[in-house]
Parts: C-alpha cells; structure tokens; sequence
C-alpha cells in the first residue's frame, strides 16, 4: 500500500533536490508537477483547523495510493482506526474492499482512496454542514490534481454529495453516470459502502457485480465536457442497461 506519509516523503526529497513544487491551485499539466501539488495540499491538511473537528481528531486521513490513478474511491468519514493510523479503510471495510479490488485484478497502490472528510467525527456521528464545507475543497482539489476518469462513491452519503441526488444508494448502486468534478468531466460509480455488506453479507454478492461493471468502466475515457456524442457513452448506456434493479427489501437499509 502507498501510504500517503511515504508518498509525501519520497516527493519531498525530490523537490529538496531541486525540483520546484507548483503552487496549490494553479494545476500543472505534467504528473510529476501534479504529484508535488498533491503533496502540499498533504501538508496543508495535514495541519488544519478549519471546523471544530480539529480539536478531536488523532491524525488527518487525507487520503492513499496512486497520485495518478484512474479510479479514485471516496468514503464518508475516517473511523476510529483510521483516525489513530491517519489512513483511510484499514478496518474490516478495507479488507474487504481490498479483497474486492483483488477480484478484478487492482491492488490498493493503483487505485486512490479517501474520503468526504478527513478527520473522524466523534463517535462516528454523520457529518456536519461545517464539516462537509471546511473539506469539500480539499476533496477537490485531490480530483482535480489526480484526474481519474471515474470516481467510485461508497455508500449513502458520498453519492449523495458527489452525484448533488437526493436518491438513495440502493436506488442508484451499480448505475454509472456523467458528471463534471472540479471542472474535469469523469463517470461516478455509486456504489454500496463496504461496511453494509459486513453488516448484511448478502450484499457481498452485490458489490462483486458492481465492481465487474467498475473494472469495465475504468478502461473508458469520460465524454468531454461539451456533451459530445461518442462511442464511450454508448459503453455507458450499454452498462446502464445490464445494470440489475435493487430488490425492494434492500431500499431501506442506507436510505
């Protein structure tokens, strides 16, 4: 696993040899630019204060793994180990979602993850309005900088953010869509959070599927933001269309 205190440790020495580090905000076109932004913007959460959930965290989980990922995972919130590791799903949900990433041939160190926010709201409560906007340019900028083409939403409340949908992950789980993320056009994949299946295994089933489609989908390059027509969004209707309904008795259990 690329842990994201390694990752901002091997940059740092490279920009200590003499390579200048871009300035947050003006996003370079070259990887190795984006890579060092990405790294400042570690640094800078790394020390945040900006909502009150500075005041109770162990450490910042801003986020690990590749910095030019194709497939960028976000989560709700940090949990109790992540917040003592500053890493994020390294609990039983990440072993699981691992195990799932396994299974369509991705390890963790190819993929990114993170979540909504960066800090664990005390015991696990939902995040708050102040919360969601003291992180959410955080959460941007790493889109911005990394540039995957599809971001995959675990569970109910990053869909819901990420899509701007008040539909329910049930309702929505599986279904690739198109949208413009920090400017950049990319597919979003709901997908249920990790945590459900272990709670309810059944659901184990499911994601597997949902991950199938997932692997399919990352091969794609997103339609540009024009809204031109190509052969990738037929891909996407195609993904749509194979897509199964959530069974009636699953609509209740995220919202």
């Amino acid at each position: 696993m690329a842990r994201c205190s390694d990752f901002a440790s091997s940059e740092r020495a490279k920009s200590e040899r003499g390579q200048a580090v871009a300035e947050p905000g003006a996003v370079a076109a070259d990887p190795g630019a984006r890579r060092e932004q990405l790294v400042e913007l570690y640094r800078e959460a790394s020390d945040c204060t900006r909502c009150p959930l500075a005041e109770t965290r162990t450490k910042v989980v801003f986020g690990s793994g590749n910095a030019d990922a194709d497939l960028l995972f976000v989560g709700e919130a940090p949990g109790a180990e992540e917040d003592r590791q500053g890493l994020p799903f390294v609990g039983r949900a990440g072993s699981l979602l691992t195990e799932l990433l396994g299974g369509i041939g991705l390890e963790r160190d190819e993929v990114w993850i993170c979540n909504v926010l960066k800090c664990r709201p005390p015991g696990n409560r939902d995040p708050q309005p102040i919360e969601i906007e003291s992180c959410h340019p955080y959460l941007e900028q790493q889109i911005d900088l990394i540039r995957p083409r599809v971001v995959a939403t675990l569970g109910n409340f990053a869909t819901k953010l990420i899509s701007g949908s008040r539909e329910g992950i049930t309702r929505v789980r599986g279904t690739p869509q198109l949208h413009t993320l920090a400017g950049l056009p990319v597919f979003v994949m709901p997908l249920l959070h990790p945590a459900a299946a272990l709670r309810n295994p059944s659901l184990v089933d499911t994601l597997r599927g949902d991950f199938a489609v997932l692997s399919d989908l990352i091969t794609q390059h997103p339609p540009d933001a024009a809204g031109t027509e190509t052969e990738d969004e037929g891909v996407l209707a195609a993904a749509q269309a194979t897509v199964p309904v959530p069974e009636a008795d699953q609509l209740d259990l995220l919202g």
